[in-house]
Protein backbone atom coordinates (compact mmCIF):
# COMPACT_ATOMS: atom_id res chain seq x y z
CA UNK A 1 0.00 0.00 0.00
CA UNK A 2 3.11 2.40 0.81
CA UNK A 3 3.98 1.57 -2.81
CA UNK A 4 1.29 3.71 -3.88
CA UNK A 5 0.52 6.18 -1.46
CA UNK A 6 3.70 7.83 -1.02
CA UNK A 7 4.04 8.67 -4.54
CA UNK A 8 0.42 9.96 -4.76
CA UNK A 9 1.85 12.27 -1.59
CA UNK A 10 4.74 13.25 -3.44
CA UNK A 11 2.52 14.34 -6.48
CA UNK A 12 1.41 17.41 -4.40
CA UNK A 13 5.00 19.47 -4.22
CA UNK A 14 5.69 18.50 -7.89
CA UNK A 15 2.83 19.78 -8.81
CA UNK A 16 3.46 23.06 -7.42
CA UNK A 17 7.49 23.42 -8.12
CA UNK A 18 7.60 22.07 -11.40
CA UNK A 19 8.31 24.78 -13.76
CA UNK A 20 4.89 25.41 -15.94
CA UNK A 21 6.46 24.11 -19.37
CA UNK A 22 6.38 20.51 -17.86
CA UNK A 23 3.93 20.77 -15.21
CA UNK A 24 0.77 18.49 -16.98
CA UNK A 25 4.04 16.34 -18.51
CA UNK A 26 5.74 15.53 -15.22
CA UNK A 27 2.14 15.32 -13.79
CA UNK A 28 0.95 12.51 -16.46
CA UNK A 29 4.53 10.92 -16.10
CA UNK A 30 4.26 10.15 -12.33
CA UNK A 31 0.41 9.40 -12.02
CA UNK A 32 1.48 6.59 -14.92
CA UNK A 33 4.04 5.15 -13.05
CA UNK A 34 1.60 4.86 -10.35
CA UNK A 35 -0.89 3.37 -12.25
CA UNK A 36 1.16 0.57 -13.70
CA UNK A 37 2.79 0.26 -10.22
CA UNK A 38 -0.84 -0.29 -8.97
CA UNK A 39 -1.28 -3.24 -10.72
CA UNK A 40 0.74 -5.46 -8.03
CA UNK A 41 -2.46 -5.71 -6.21
CA UNK A 42 -3.82 -8.12 -8.81
CA UNK A 43 -1.59 -10.14 -8.10
CA UNK A 44 -2.90 -12.87 -5.34
CA UNK A 45 -0.64 -12.83 -2.65
CA UNK A 46 -2.27 -13.81 0.33
CA UNK A 47 -4.27 -16.87 0.38
CA UNK A 48 -6.80 -15.97 3.16
CA UNK A 49 -7.91 -13.30 1.20
CA UNK A 50 -6.67 -10.07 3.31
CA UNK A 51 -2.79 -8.72 2.55
CA UNK A 52 -1.58 -6.67 5.21
CA UNK A 53 0.14 -3.19 5.23
CA UNK A 54 -0.87 -2.41 8.90
CA UNK A 55 -3.44 -2.95 11.03
CA UNK A 56 -5.49 -0.06 8.93
CA UNK A 57 -4.99 -0.85 5.87
CA UNK A 58 -5.39 -4.08 3.66
CA UNK A 59 -6.87 -5.07 0.62
CA UNK A 60 -8.80 -8.07 -0.59
CA UNK A 61 -9.98 -9.80 -3.57
CA UNK A 62 -12.87 -7.14 -3.39
CA UNK A 63 -10.59 -3.77 -2.87
CA UNK A 64 -8.03 -4.63 -5.03
CA UNK A 65 -9.77 -3.88 -8.90
CA UNK A 66 -11.27 -1.19 -7.62
CA UNK A 67 -8.06 0.22 -5.71
CA UNK A 68 -6.30 -0.19 -9.38
CA UNK A 69 -9.31 1.25 -10.75
CA UNK A 70 -8.93 4.20 -9.03
CA UNK A 71 -5.04 4.67 -9.51
CA UNK A 72 -5.66 4.13 -13.45
CA UNK A 73 -8.00 6.74 -13.85
CA UNK A 74 -5.79 9.76 -12.56
CA UNK A 75 -4.16 9.81 -15.63
CA UNK A 76 -6.66 9.50 -17.79
CA UNK A 77 -7.98 12.68 -16.01
CA UNK A 78 -5.11 14.65 -16.70
CA UNK A 79 -5.10 13.45 -20.10
CA UNK A 80 -8.52 15.05 -20.81
CA UNK A 81 -8.68 18.64 -18.96
CA UNK A 82 -5.15 19.16 -20.75
CA UNK A 83 -6.76 21.08 -23.46
CA UNK A 84 -10.03 22.55 -21.57
CA UNK A 85 -7.43 23.95 -18.70
CA UNK A 86 -4.84 24.87 -20.79
CA UNK A 87 -6.41 28.88 -20.88
CA UNK A 88 -6.50 29.03 -16.86
CA UNK A 89 -3.86 31.21 -15.10
CA UNK A 90 -1.49 28.72 -14.00
CA UNK A 91 -2.28 28.67 -9.90
CA UNK A 92 -5.51 27.73 -10.60
CA UNK A 93 -3.88 24.40 -13.12
CA UNK A 94 -2.15 23.56 -10.41
CA UNK A 95 -5.06 23.67 -7.94
CA UNK A 96 -7.03 21.86 -10.70
CA UNK A 97 -4.32 18.61 -10.92
CA UNK A 98 -3.60 19.00 -6.74
CA UNK A 99 -7.29 18.31 -6.56
CA UNK A 100 -7.97 15.33 -8.78
CA UNK A 101 -4.75 13.69 -6.69
CA UNK A 102 -6.71 14.82 -3.60
CA UNK A 103 -9.15 12.61 -5.16
CA UNK A 104 -6.92 9.72 -5.72
CA UNK A 105 -5.54 9.91 -2.05
CA UNK A 106 -8.97 10.33 -0.28
CA UNK A 107 -10.18 6.89 -2.85
CA UNK A 108 -6.95 4.83 -2.07
CA UNK A 109 -7.57 5.06 1.89
CA UNK A 110 -11.62 4.61 1.44
CA UNK A 111 -11.20 1.24 -0.47
CA UNK A 112 -7.92 -0.11 1.09
CA UNK A 113 -9.17 0.52 5.08
CA UNK A 114 -9.81 -2.07 7.23
CA UNK A 115 -11.99 0.16 10.09
CA UNK A 116 -15.30 1.08 9.11
CA UNK A 117 -15.23 4.40 10.82
CA UNK A 118 -12.08 5.41 8.64
CA UNK A 119 -13.74 4.06 5.73
CA UNK A 120 -16.66 6.12 6.56
CA UNK A 121 -14.51 9.43 7.19
CA UNK A 122 -12.90 8.73 3.74
CA UNK A 123 -16.21 7.87 1.98
CA UNK A 124 -16.75 11.76 3.27
CA UNK A 125 -14.08 12.95 2.25
CA UNK A 126 -13.99 12.28 -2.12
CA UNK A 127 -17.25 14.83 -1.65
CA UNK A 128 -14.71 17.94 -1.11
CA UNK A 129 -12.76 17.61 -3.91
CA UNK A 130 -15.56 16.70 -6.29
CA UNK A 131 -18.02 19.70 -4.82
CA UNK A 132 -15.11 21.91 -5.84
CA UNK A 133 -14.76 20.39 -9.04
CA UNK A 134 -18.56 20.88 -10.14
CA UNK A 135 -18.95 23.73 -8.36
CA UNK A 136 -15.68 26.03 -9.58
CA UNK A 137 -14.89 24.13 -13.37
CA UNK A 138 -18.34 23.32 -14.49
CA UNK A 139 -19.26 24.61 -17.96
CA UNK A 140 -22.32 26.14 -17.02
CA UNK A 141 -24.49 28.28 -14.84
CA UNK A 142 -26.61 25.76 -13.17
CA UNK A 143 -23.43 24.08 -11.44
CA UNK A 144 -23.96 25.70 -8.36
CA UNK A 145 -27.82 24.25 -8.60
CA UNK A 146 -26.03 20.56 -9.37
CA UNK A 147 -23.30 21.48 -6.67
CA UNK A 148 -26.10 21.34 -3.99
CA UNK A 149 -27.90 18.52 -5.23
CA UNK A 150 -25.20 16.41 -4.91
CA UNK A 151 -23.91 17.92 -1.51
CA UNK A 152 -27.07 17.43 0.41
CA UNK A 153 -28.58 14.15 -1.20
CA UNK A 154 -24.75 12.71 0.03
CA UNK A 155 -24.65 14.12 3.48
CA UNK A 156 -28.46 13.45 4.19
CA UNK A 157 -27.37 9.69 3.18
CA UNK A 158 -24.58 9.74 5.17
CA UNK A 159 -25.79 11.50 8.51
CA UNK A 160 -26.97 7.98 9.38
CA UNK A 161 -24.75 5.90 8.61
CA UNK A 162 -22.32 8.09 11.40
CA UNK A 163 -24.97 7.00 13.88
CA UNK A 164 -25.60 3.39 13.02
CA UNK A 165 -21.72 2.83 12.79
CA UNK A 166 -21.36 4.38 16.35
CA UNK A 167 -24.08 2.43 17.71
CA UNK A 168 -21.88 -0.89 16.22
CA UNK A 169 -18.90 0.36 18.03
CA UNK A 170 -20.68 0.63 21.44
CA UNK A 171 -22.49 -2.69 20.92
CA UNK A 172 -19.87 -4.62 18.85
CA UNK A 173 -16.75 -2.75 20.81
CA UNK A 174 -14.94 -3.00 16.95
CA UNK A 175 -15.47 -1.48 13.82
CA UNK A 176 -12.43 -3.75 12.20
CA UNK A 177 -13.84 -5.57 8.94
CA UNK A 178 -10.93 -8.22 9.91
CA UNK A 179 -12.99 -9.24 13.25
CA UNK A 180 -16.56 -7.75 13.46
CA UNK A 181 -17.11 -11.40 11.18
CA UNK A 182 -16.88 -13.07 14.32
CA UNK A 183 -19.78 -11.10 16.14
CA UNK A 184 -22.16 -13.69 16.70
CA UNK A 185 -24.84 -11.31 17.81
CA UNK A 186 -27.73 -11.92 15.82
CA UNK A 187 -30.11 -9.19 14.74
CA UNK A 188 -33.83 -9.85 15.67
CA UNK A 189 -36.20 -7.92 13.53
CA UNK A 190 -37.37 -5.16 16.04
CA UNK A 191 -37.95 -1.50 15.18
CA UNK A 192 -34.78 -0.26 16.19
CA UNK A 193 -32.67 -2.99 14.09
CA UNK A 194 -34.52 -2.31 11.35
CA UNK A 195 -33.87 1.79 11.38
CA UNK A 196 -30.14 0.67 11.96
CA UNK A 197 -30.84 -1.17 9.48
CA UNK A 198 -31.67 1.27 6.95
CA UNK A 199 -29.02 3.66 8.06
CA UNK A 200 -26.16 1.33 7.62
CA UNK A 201 -27.44 1.00 3.90
CA UNK A 202 -29.18 4.20 2.81
CA UNK A 203 -25.80 6.34 2.25
CA UNK A 204 -24.50 3.49 0.20
CA UNK A 205 -27.81 3.27 -1.98
CA UNK A 206 -27.89 7.20 -2.44
CA UNK A 207 -24.46 7.35 -3.24
CA UNK A 208 -25.05 4.19 -5.80
CA UNK A 209 -27.18 5.86 -6.48
CA UNK A 210 -30.37 3.94 -6.42
CA UNK A 211 -33.57 4.60 -8.81
CA UNK A 212 -36.08 7.27 -5.91
CA UNK A 213 -32.45 9.14 -4.77
CA UNK A 214 -30.63 9.44 -8.08
CA UNK A 215 -31.18 13.10 -8.96
CA UNK A 216 -28.27 14.05 -7.52
CA UNK A 217 -26.14 12.57 -10.31
CA UNK A 218 -27.44 13.41 -13.54
CA UNK A 219 -27.29 17.12 -12.69
CA UNK A 220 -23.96 16.62 -11.52
CA UNK A 221 -22.56 14.68 -14.58
CA UNK A 222 -23.81 17.05 -16.77
CA UNK A 223 -22.54 20.22 -14.96
CA UNK A 224 -19.11 18.92 -13.73
CA UNK A 225 -16.09 19.25 -15.90
CA UNK A 226 -14.68 16.25 -17.66
CA UNK A 227 -12.32 14.84 -14.87
CA UNK A 228 -15.36 14.94 -12.61
CA UNK A 229 -17.56 13.17 -14.71
CA UNK A 230 -14.74 10.45 -15.23
CA UNK A 231 -14.35 10.07 -11.15
CA UNK A 232 -17.98 10.03 -11.02
CA UNK A 233 -18.98 7.65 -13.05
CA UNK A 234 -15.61 5.32 -12.94
CA UNK A 235 -14.92 5.16 -9.02
CA UNK A 236 -17.21 7.21 -7.54
CA UNK A 237 -20.73 4.77 -7.70
CA UNK A 238 -18.29 1.87 -6.86
CA UNK A 239 -17.61 3.34 -3.46
CA UNK A 240 -21.32 3.13 -2.53
CA UNK A 241 -21.57 -0.59 -4.29
CA UNK A 242 -17.96 -1.22 -2.22
CA UNK A 243 -19.43 -0.25 1.04
CA UNK A 244 -22.56 -1.83 0.04
CA UNK A 245 -20.67 -5.04 -0.19
CA UNK A 246 -18.68 -4.40 3.21
CA UNK A 247 -21.93 -3.69 5.07
CA UNK A 248 -24.05 -6.97 4.33
CA UNK A 249 -22.68 -9.31 6.31
CA UNK A 250 -23.35 -7.30 9.07
CA UNK A 251 -26.94 -7.10 7.88
CA UNK A 252 -27.72 -10.77 7.43
CA UNK A 253 -30.99 -12.15 9.28
CA UNK A 254 -32.53 -8.78 8.60
CA UNK A 255 -31.53 -8.45 4.85
CA UNK A 256 -33.88 -11.26 3.72
CA UNK A 257 -36.87 -9.77 4.26
CA UNK A 258 -35.71 -6.06 4.69
CA UNK A 259 -34.13 -6.04 1.02
CA UNK A 260 -37.32 -6.76 -0.93
CA UNK A 261 -37.99 -2.78 -1.28
CA UNK A 262 -34.88 -1.98 -2.17
CA UNK A 263 -34.45 -4.86 -5.13
CA UNK A 264 -37.70 -3.78 -6.67
CA UNK A 265 -36.74 -0.15 -6.61
CA UNK A 266 -33.19 -1.60 -8.38
CA UNK A 267 -35.08 -3.49 -10.55
CA UNK A 268 -38.05 -1.25 -11.65
CA UNK A 269 -35.20 1.54 -12.05
CA UNK A 270 -33.28 -0.11 -14.13
CA UNK A 271 -36.32 0.22 -17.09
CA UNK A 272 -37.21 3.62 -16.14
CA UNK A 273 -33.71 5.30 -16.66
CA UNK A 274 -33.16 3.16 -19.53
CA UNK A 275 -36.59 4.30 -20.74
CA UNK A 276 -35.23 8.08 -19.62
CA UNK A 277 -32.14 7.40 -22.39
CA UNK A 278 -34.11 6.54 -25.23
CA UNK A 279 -35.45 10.35 -25.22
CA UNK A 280 -32.70 12.19 -23.77
CA UNK A 281 -30.89 15.39 -26.50
CA UNK A 282 -28.10 15.89 -24.06
CA UNK A 283 -24.98 13.78 -24.82
CA UNK A 284 -23.69 13.58 -21.20
CA UNK A 285 -27.18 13.30 -19.46
CA UNK A 286 -27.83 10.15 -21.46
CA UNK A 287 -24.79 8.63 -20.59
CA UNK A 288 -25.49 9.60 -17.11
CA UNK A 289 -28.69 7.81 -16.75
CA UNK A 290 -27.45 4.98 -18.43
CA UNK A 291 -24.86 4.53 -15.32
CA UNK A 292 -28.17 4.90 -13.04
CA UNK A 293 -29.58 2.25 -15.05
CA UNK A 294 -26.55 -0.10 -14.69
CA UNK A 295 -25.53 0.55 -11.18
CA UNK A 296 -29.62 -0.92 -10.56
CA UNK A 297 -28.59 -3.89 -12.06
CA UNK A 298 -25.24 -4.11 -9.60
CA UNK A 299 -27.26 -3.33 -6.52
CA UNK A 300 -29.90 -6.33 -7.44
CA UNK A 301 -26.58 -8.38 -7.33
CA UNK A 302 -25.43 -7.29 -4.53
CA UNK A 303 -28.29 -7.33 -2.60
CA UNK A 304 -29.83 -10.83 -3.12
CA UNK A 305 -26.76 -11.84 -1.50
CA UNK A 306 -24.96 -15.46 -3.57
CA UNK A 307 -21.78 -15.44 -4.59
CA UNK A 308 -22.70 -15.30 -8.19
CA UNK A 309 -24.60 -12.25 -7.45
CA UNK A 310 -21.56 -10.63 -5.92
CA UNK A 311 -19.60 -11.40 -8.27
CA UNK A 312 -21.34 -9.91 -11.53
CA UNK A 313 -21.51 -6.71 -9.47
CA UNK A 314 -17.86 -6.68 -9.32
CA UNK A 315 -17.46 -7.56 -12.40
CA UNK A 316 -19.72 -5.24 -14.12
CA UNK A 317 -18.90 -2.55 -11.76
CA UNK A 318 -15.21 -2.76 -13.39
CA UNK A 319 -16.13 -3.17 -16.83
CA UNK A 320 -19.17 -0.32 -16.53
CA UNK A 321 -16.50 2.15 -15.10
CA UNK A 322 -14.04 1.82 -18.22
CA UNK A 323 -16.68 1.84 -20.44
CA UNK A 324 -19.11 4.65 -18.75
CA UNK A 325 -15.34 7.09 -18.35
CA UNK A 326 -14.78 6.36 -22.20
CA UNK A 327 -18.25 7.76 -22.98
CA UNK A 328 -17.83 10.38 -21.47
CA UNK A 329 -13.96 11.58 -22.52
CA UNK A 330 -15.38 10.84 -26.41
CA UNK A 331 -18.63 13.35 -25.64
CA UNK A 332 -16.03 15.50 -23.99
CA UNK A 333 -14.44 15.49 -27.15
CA UNK A 334 -17.35 16.46 -29.04
CA UNK A 335 -18.05 19.89 -26.58
CA UNK A 336 -14.60 21.00 -26.96
CA UNK A 337 -15.12 21.17 -31.30
CA UNK A 338 -18.97 21.68 -31.16
CA UNK A 339 -19.34 23.45 -28.15
CA UNK A 340 -22.79 21.84 -27.36
CA UNK A 341 -23.89 18.96 -26.02
CA UNK A 342 -26.77 18.30 -28.25
CA UNK A 343 -26.79 15.29 -30.39
CA UNK A 344 -28.23 16.08 -33.22
CA UNK A 345 -26.04 19.71 -33.77
CA UNK A 346 -22.82 17.01 -33.48
CA UNK A 347 -24.47 14.43 -35.89
CA UNK A 348 -22.42 12.54 -38.82
CA UNK A 349 -18.71 13.22 -37.14
CA UNK A 350 -17.73 9.29 -38.69
CA UNK A 351 -17.09 11.24 -42.00
CA UNK A 352 -15.08 14.18 -40.04
CA UNK A 353 -13.33 11.99 -37.49
CA UNK A 354 -12.96 8.25 -38.51
CA UNK A 355 -10.81 6.72 -36.07
CA UNK A 356 -12.76 8.67 -33.48
CA UNK A 357 -15.96 6.77 -34.48
CA UNK A 358 -14.00 3.65 -34.05
CA UNK A 359 -13.63 4.94 -30.26
CA UNK A 360 -17.18 5.48 -30.21
CA UNK A 361 -18.42 2.27 -31.59
CA UNK A 362 -16.11 0.30 -29.30
CA UNK A 363 -17.37 2.28 -26.11
CA UNK A 364 -20.98 1.88 -27.75
CA UNK A 365 -20.94 -1.78 -27.90
CA UNK A 366 -19.33 -2.23 -24.69
CA UNK A 367 -22.04 -0.45 -22.98
CA UNK A 368 -24.69 -2.73 -24.44
CA UNK A 369 -22.78 -5.67 -23.38
CA UNK A 370 -21.69 -6.94 -26.22
CA UNK A 371 -19.89 -10.17 -25.94
CA UNK A 372 -17.57 -11.60 -25.10
CA UNK A 373 -16.54 -8.07 -23.84
CA UNK A 374 -16.42 -8.35 -19.62
CA UNK A 375 -19.87 -6.05 -19.55
CA UNK A 376 -21.61 -8.93 -20.67
CA UNK A 377 -20.37 -11.59 -18.17
CA UNK A 378 -21.01 -9.13 -15.56
CA UNK A 379 -24.53 -8.45 -16.80
CA UNK A 380 -25.14 -12.24 -17.15
CA UNK A 381 -24.55 -13.21 -14.18
CA UNK A 382 -26.29 -10.52 -11.97
CA UNK A 383 -29.20 -11.82 -14.52
CA UNK A 384 -28.84 -15.55 -14.02
CA UNK A 385 -28.61 -14.82 -10.50
CA UNK A 386 -31.50 -12.75 -9.78
CA UNK A 387 -33.60 -15.24 -11.83
CA UNK A 388 -32.00 -17.68 -9.28
CA UNK A 389 -33.64 -15.99 -6.52
CA UNK A 390 -36.67 -15.32 -8.09
CA UNK A 391 -38.08 -16.11 -11.90
CA UNK A 392 -39.91 -13.25 -11.60
CA UNK A 393 -37.03 -10.69 -12.15
CA UNK A 394 -36.50 -12.27 -15.78
CA UNK A 395 -39.06 -9.82 -17.59
CA UNK A 396 -37.57 -6.69 -15.72
CA UNK A 397 -33.82 -7.48 -16.52
CA UNK A 398 -34.47 -8.77 -19.94
CA UNK A 399 -36.77 -5.42 -20.69
CA UNK A 400 -34.14 -3.89 -19.33
CA UNK A 401 -31.49 -5.38 -21.51
CA UNK A 402 -33.27 -4.52 -25.14
CA UNK A 403 -33.63 -0.87 -23.68
CA UNK A 404 -29.92 -0.96 -23.15
CA UNK A 405 -28.85 -1.79 -26.84
CA UNK A 406 -31.62 0.42 -28.50
CA UNK A 407 -30.35 3.54 -26.66
CA UNK A 408 -26.06 2.61 -26.89
CA UNK A 409 -26.97 2.14 -30.91
CA UNK A 410 -29.47 5.15 -31.20
CA UNK A 411 -26.35 7.34 -29.14
CA UNK A 412 -24.15 5.70 -31.98
CA UNK A 413 -26.07 6.68 -35.22
CA UNK A 414 -27.16 9.90 -33.75
CA UNK A 415 -23.87 11.28 -33.34
CA UNK A 416 -21.83 9.32 -35.78
CA UNK A 417 -24.23 8.55 -38.55
CA UNK A 418 -26.59 10.82 -41.01
CA UNK A 419 -25.32 14.36 -42.98
CA UNK A 420 -22.66 16.45 -41.25
CA UNK A 421 -24.45 19.64 -40.31
CA UNK A 422 -22.79 22.64 -42.51
CA UNK A 423 -21.17 24.01 -39.22
CA UNK A 424 -19.88 20.97 -38.11
CA UNK A 425 -17.22 20.85 -41.59
CA UNK A 426 -14.44 23.23 -40.32
CA UNK A 427 -13.71 21.33 -37.33
CA UNK A 428 -10.48 20.34 -36.29
CA UNK A 429 -9.31 16.97 -36.66
CA UNK A 430 -8.46 14.42 -33.56
CA UNK A 431 -5.49 14.89 -31.33
CA UNK A 432 -2.96 11.87 -30.38
CA UNK A 433 -3.47 12.77 -26.82
CA UNK A 434 -7.39 11.95 -27.08
CA UNK A 435 -6.87 8.80 -29.15
CA UNK A 436 -3.94 7.85 -26.02
CA UNK A 437 -6.93 8.97 -23.71
CA UNK A 438 -9.50 6.09 -25.20
CA UNK A 439 -6.50 3.90 -25.67
CA UNK A 440 -6.21 4.03 -21.80
CA UNK A 441 -9.88 2.79 -21.06
CA UNK A 442 -10.49 0.72 -24.12
CA UNK A 443 -7.23 -1.54 -24.43
CA UNK A 444 -7.85 -2.42 -20.44
CA UNK A 445 -11.52 -3.66 -21.00
CA UNK A 446 -10.16 -5.35 -24.18
CA UNK A 447 -7.50 -7.11 -22.35
CA UNK A 448 -9.97 -8.43 -19.35
CA UNK A 449 -11.93 -10.48 -21.45
CA UNK A 450 -8.54 -12.56 -21.92
CA UNK A 451 -7.98 -12.67 -18.20
CA UNK A 452 -11.36 -12.11 -16.38
CA UNK A 453 -10.24 -13.91 -13.33
CA UNK A 454 -8.52 -10.47 -12.09
CA UNK A 455 -11.78 -9.26 -11.51
CA UNK A 456 -13.95 -12.11 -10.11
CA UNK A 457 -11.38 -13.33 -7.62
CA UNK A 458 -14.54 -13.80 -5.47
CA UNK A 459 -14.96 -16.87 -3.72
CA UNK A 460 -18.16 -18.08 -1.50
CA UNK A 461 -15.73 -17.72 1.45
CA UNK A 462 -15.11 -13.89 0.59
CA UNK A 463 -18.95 -13.04 -0.15
CA UNK A 464 -19.26 -13.71 3.71
CA UNK A 465 -16.06 -11.89 4.94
Amino acid sequence: MLKILIPTLTLFPLIWLTPPKWMWTSSLAHTLIIAVTSLHWLTRTSETGWSFTNPLMATDPLSAPLLVLSCWLLPSMILASQNHMAHEPLNRQRSYISLLASLQLFLILAFGATELLMFYIMFEATLIPTLILITRWGNQAERLNAGTYFLFYTLTGSLPLLVALLLLQNEAGTLSLLTLQYNTHPLLPTWGNKAWWAGCLFAFLVKMPLYGVHLWLPKAHVEAPVAGSMILAAVLLKLGCYGLMRMMFLLDPLSKDLAYPCIALALWGMIMTGSTCLRQTDLKSLIAYSSVSHMGLVAGGILIQTPWGFTGALVLMIAHGLASSALFCLANTNYERTHSRTMLLARGMQTILPLMATSWFISNLANLALPPLPNLMGELMTIISLFDWTPYSLPLTGATTLITAAYSLALFLITQRGPTPAHAITLEPSHTREHLLIALHLVPLLLLMTKPELMWGWTCEHSLI
